[in-house]
Protein backbone atom coordinates (compact mmCIF):
# COMPACT_ATOMS: atom_id res chain seq x y z
CA UNK A 1 0.00 0.00 0.00
CA UNK A 2 1.32 3.42 -0.92
CA UNK A 3 2.40 5.56 2.00
CA UNK A 4 2.29 9.33 1.95
CA UNK A 5 5.74 10.82 2.14
CA UNK A 6 5.38 13.91 4.34
CA UNK A 7 8.48 15.38 2.69
CA UNK A 8 6.85 15.28 -0.75
CA UNK A 9 3.63 17.00 0.39
CA UNK A 10 3.15 20.59 -0.79
CA UNK A 11 4.64 23.05 1.66
CA UNK A 12 3.29 26.40 2.65
CA UNK A 13 5.59 29.39 2.72
CA UNK A 14 6.40 29.71 6.40
CA UNK A 15 9.02 32.41 6.14
CA UNK A 16 8.88 34.85 9.06
CA UNK A 17 6.46 37.19 7.28
CA UNK A 18 4.15 34.23 6.51
CA UNK A 19 4.17 32.60 9.95
CA UNK A 20 0.71 31.91 11.38
CA UNK A 21 -0.50 33.86 14.41
CA UNK A 22 0.61 32.36 17.71
CA UNK A 23 -2.32 33.67 19.74
CA UNK A 24 -5.86 32.36 20.03
CA UNK A 25 -7.96 35.24 18.73
CA UNK A 26 -11.63 36.09 19.08
CA UNK A 27 -13.87 36.83 16.10
CA UNK A 28 -17.54 36.47 15.23
CA UNK A 29 -19.83 34.93 12.64
CA UNK A 30 -22.49 37.40 11.49
CA UNK A 31 -26.18 36.76 10.78
CA UNK A 32 -25.34 35.88 7.15
CA UNK A 33 -22.83 33.24 8.24
CA UNK A 34 -19.71 35.21 7.39
CA UNK A 35 -16.66 34.87 9.63
CA UNK A 36 -14.67 38.08 9.86
CA UNK A 37 -11.07 36.90 10.03
CA UNK A 38 -8.92 38.73 12.58
CA UNK A 39 -6.29 40.85 10.84
CA UNK A 40 -3.46 38.56 11.99
CA UNK A 41 -5.06 35.53 10.31
CA UNK A 42 -5.94 37.53 7.22
CA UNK A 43 -2.34 38.79 6.93
CA UNK A 44 -1.06 35.22 7.28
CA UNK A 45 -3.37 33.91 4.56
CA UNK A 46 -2.42 36.79 2.27
CA UNK A 47 1.28 36.13 2.90
CA UNK A 48 0.89 32.50 1.80
CA UNK A 49 -1.24 33.65 -1.15
CA UNK A 50 -4.47 31.97 -0.07
CA UNK A 51 -7.64 33.59 -1.40
CA UNK A 52 -9.97 30.59 -1.12
CA UNK A 53 -10.35 28.10 1.74
CA UNK A 54 -12.10 24.84 2.52
CA UNK A 55 -14.07 24.97 5.78
CA UNK A 56 -15.31 21.80 7.45
CA UNK A 57 -15.28 19.70 10.59
CA UNK A 58 -13.58 16.39 11.17
CA UNK A 59 -15.10 15.73 14.58
CA UNK A 60 -18.43 17.65 14.71
CA UNK A 61 -16.93 19.62 17.60
CA UNK A 62 -14.61 22.16 16.02
CA UNK A 63 -14.47 23.67 12.53
CA UNK A 64 -11.24 23.73 10.52
CA UNK A 65 -10.29 26.26 7.86
CA UNK A 66 -7.87 24.79 5.32
CA UNK A 67 -5.79 26.38 2.59
CA UNK A 68 -6.42 24.25 -0.54
CA UNK A 69 -2.85 22.90 -0.61
CA UNK A 70 -3.28 21.54 2.94
CA UNK A 71 -6.70 20.03 2.25
CA UNK A 72 -5.29 18.25 -0.82
CA UNK A 73 -2.77 16.52 1.48
CA UNK A 74 -5.72 15.25 3.54
CA UNK A 75 -7.51 14.05 0.40
CA UNK A 76 -4.38 12.15 -0.62
CA UNK A 77 -4.29 10.53 2.81
CA UNK A 78 -7.96 9.52 2.44
CA UNK A 79 -7.18 7.91 -0.95
CA UNK A 80 -4.14 6.04 0.33
CA UNK A 81 -5.20 5.06 3.85
CA UNK A 82 -4.52 1.35 3.34
CA UNK A 83 -5.57 -0.58 6.45
CA UNK A 84 -7.32 2.59 7.68
CA UNK A 85 -9.46 2.96 4.54
CA UNK A 86 -12.76 2.62 6.43
CA UNK A 87 -11.81 5.29 8.94
CA UNK A 88 -10.59 7.55 6.11
CA UNK A 89 -13.85 7.08 4.20
CA UNK A 90 -15.89 8.03 7.27
CA UNK A 91 -13.81 11.12 8.05
CA UNK A 92 -13.82 12.20 4.38
CA UNK A 93 -17.60 11.75 4.18
CA UNK A 94 -18.14 13.83 7.33
CA UNK A 95 -15.84 16.53 5.94
CA UNK A 96 -17.81 16.65 2.67
CA UNK A 97 -21.22 16.69 4.42
CA UNK A 98 -20.35 19.71 6.56
CA UNK A 99 -17.71 21.34 4.37
CA UNK A 100 -17.60 23.91 1.65
CA UNK A 101 -15.22 26.19 -0.19
CA UNK A 102 -15.29 29.91 0.39
CA UNK A 103 -13.49 32.87 -1.14
CA UNK A 104 -11.98 35.42 1.21
CA UNK A 105 -13.85 38.61 0.34
CA UNK A 106 -12.41 42.13 0.18
CA UNK A 107 -13.49 42.73 3.80
CA UNK A 108 -11.57 39.67 5.03
CA UNK A 109 -14.64 37.48 5.54
CA UNK A 110 -15.32 33.86 4.63
CA UNK A 111 -18.74 32.24 4.40
CA UNK A 112 -19.04 29.32 6.82
CA UNK A 113 -21.25 26.58 5.31
CA UNK A 114 -24.80 26.72 6.73
CA UNK A 115 -24.91 23.09 7.83
CA UNK A 116 -21.57 23.52 9.62
CA UNK A 117 -22.69 26.74 11.34
CA UNK A 118 -25.84 25.04 12.57
CA UNK A 119 -24.12 21.82 13.70
CA UNK A 120 -21.38 23.63 15.65
CA UNK A 121 -23.50 26.52 16.94
CA UNK A 122 -21.36 29.20 15.31
CA UNK A 123 -23.97 31.77 14.33
CA UNK A 124 -24.29 35.26 15.79
CA UNK A 125 -21.88 34.73 18.66
CA UNK A 126 -18.19 35.04 19.49
CA UNK A 127 -15.85 32.37 18.14
CA UNK A 128 -12.15 31.73 18.66
CA UNK A 129 -9.48 30.96 16.07
CA UNK A 130 -6.21 29.11 16.56
CA UNK A 131 -3.55 28.23 13.98
CA UNK A 132 -2.85 24.49 14.09
CA UNK A 133 -1.03 22.15 11.68
CA UNK A 134 -1.15 24.54 8.69
CA UNK A 135 -4.90 25.17 9.15
CA UNK A 136 -7.08 27.25 11.47
CA UNK A 137 -9.24 25.82 14.24
CA UNK A 138 -12.58 27.59 14.69
CA UNK A 139 -14.25 27.07 18.08
CA UNK A 140 -17.52 28.14 19.64
CA UNK A 141 -17.58 29.37 23.25
CA UNK A 142 -18.28 25.94 24.78
CA UNK A 143 -15.35 24.25 23.02
CA UNK A 144 -13.02 27.17 23.74
CA UNK A 145 -13.90 27.14 27.45
CA UNK A 146 -13.59 23.34 27.65
CA UNK A 147 -10.12 23.44 26.08
CA UNK A 148 -9.09 26.25 28.43
CA UNK A 149 -10.31 24.28 31.46
CA UNK A 150 -8.39 21.18 30.28
CA UNK A 151 -5.24 23.26 29.84
CA UNK A 152 -5.64 24.78 33.31
CA UNK A 153 -6.45 21.47 35.01
CA UNK A 154 -3.26 19.88 33.68
CA UNK A 155 -1.09 22.98 33.81
CA UNK A 156 1.42 22.05 36.51
CA UNK A 157 2.04 18.50 35.32
CA UNK A 158 2.24 19.64 31.68
CA UNK A 159 4.82 22.30 32.58
CA UNK A 160 6.91 19.80 34.58
CA UNK A 161 6.84 17.29 31.74
CA UNK A 162 7.78 19.83 29.06
CA UNK A 163 10.35 21.59 31.24
CA UNK A 164 12.14 18.24 31.55
CA UNK A 165 12.21 18.17 27.74
CA UNK A 166 13.72 21.64 27.51
CA UNK A 167 10.77 24.08 27.55
CA UNK A 168 12.21 27.55 28.13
Amino acid sequence: MAQIDPNSAPRLDLSPQAEPPRAVLQASVDEKGRLKLPSEFLAHLEAIQVTRVFITTLDRRMARIYPPVVWRVNEELFRNAGANASAAARVAFRARVYGGESDIDKSGRVLVPAKLREELNLEKQPVWLEAHNDAINLMNRAVYEQRLQEADANGASDLDLLSAQGLK
